[in-house]
């Protein structure tokens, strides 16, 4: 059997007043927390898949690839130059992608 030599010991008096009783009506004496969450309320954050979006407006600024940057063929993510791993055919692959 291991034994924790770090944690604090008992003495032999303070083993025999703890009573299963007693450790039980501490244990049941502890207050438990309970939380009423409204179904409703969490399936309002999910969106269905083919929900009409026609009425939402993009938020986010496009900028097109720069001179300095290239589209991977494998990932199809722009990155910097110097992310050039290979070109075949004209088409531009990463390091992460070649890696």
């Amino acid at each position: 059997m291991a034994t924790d030599y770090d944690a604090p010991r008992k003495s032999e008096e303070a083993l025999g007043e703890d009573s299963i009783e007693e450790l039980k009506t501490r244990r049941s004496d502890a207050p438990v927390a309970v939380v009423d969450e409204d179904e409703s309320d969490l399936a309002a954050g999910y969106e269905l898949p083919g929900a009409d979006l026609s009425g939402e407006e993009l938020t986010v600024q496009v900028v097109p690839a720069q001179a300095d940057e290239f589209t991977c063929s494998s990932c199809f993510l722009v990155r910097h130059r110097s992310q050039i791993a290979r070109e075949k055919d004209g088409r531009f692959y990463c390091k992460e992608c070649e890696g």
